[in-house]
């Protein structure tokens, strides 16, 4: 798995680099700048999994690198200073900072505030991501989303049609459709006087997904009605 990248923008270079020594050991990925303009841009132009902001930077100070980052990403921003005026503390919060560190810190405290950031951050980006939509029924999963099906975690290639045939049916158990009623809505038109190729598709599905077609134990058939799929 790729190693977390992490930026430290520090003027004080021997801080910068045990920062960069511990974090290291820790297996994170590091890259120093020491003036806030060069970190500023960086932040901005290259993807990092975390910021480590002084406060006070030459050119531009950690503020408006917070301020800028904040307006463009969602990463993590952990700020460092030694000023500990409460006010600076607000401040940097304020503009979008996640955490706030006063000097002198030990460097342990430090990995540990990373890591709990960076999985925090993780959690938070996992749980936005919508799950795929899915149906599992005795055995067969229909992913709905990435149109897929699986009988007993072997997947199954089916036609479009096919597919939502089987999806509607599954996604209404136990239902009874008549032949004209699913041509109308998997293929969108009336039925005309024929529907044979309703039957047609059932048996191409069944073919694929039914341990013995003679005795379907999924889409079942209601003689003189239609089909409906079994629960």
């Amino acid at each position: 798995m790729e190693s977390k990248k992490i930026l430290i923008v520090e003027d004080e270079e021997s801080i910068a680099e045990l920062e960069k020594d511990y974090l290291e050991l820790s297996g994170f990925s590091v890259a120093i700048e020491t003036t806030g303009d060069k970190g500023l841009r960086r932040a901005l132009e290259e993807d990092f999994n975390l910021y480590i902001l002084d406060l006070m930077l030459p050119n531009v100070d950690g503020f408006e690198i917070c301020k800028s980052i904040r307006e463009k990403k969602n990463t993590p921003i952990l700020v460092v200073s030694a000023k500990k005026d409460d006010i600076d503390k607000i401040r940097g919060l304020g503009l979008g900072a996640d955490d706030y560190i006063t000097k002198p810190f030990s460097p342990s405290e430090l990995v540990a505030r990373v890591k709990a950031h960076l999985s925090r951050y993780d959690r938070l980006i996992s749980s936005s991501v919508p799950e795929n939509d899915i149906i599992e029924i005795r055995g067969i999963r229909i992913d709905k989303t990435a149109r897929r099906v699986y009988v007993d975690d072997e997947e199954k290639v089916l036609t479009t049609k096919e597919f939502d045939l089987l999806t509607f049916l599954a996604s209404n158990p136990n239902h009874v459709f008549t032949k004209e009623e699913l041509f109308r809505k998997i293929w969108d038109m009336e039925s005309i006087g024929d529907i044979a190729t309703v039957t047609v598709h059932i048996k191409k599905i069944r073919e694929k997904i039914e341990y013995d077609t003679s005795k379907p134990q999924y889409i079942e058939t209601i003689w003189g009605v239609g089909y409906r799929f079994k629960v």
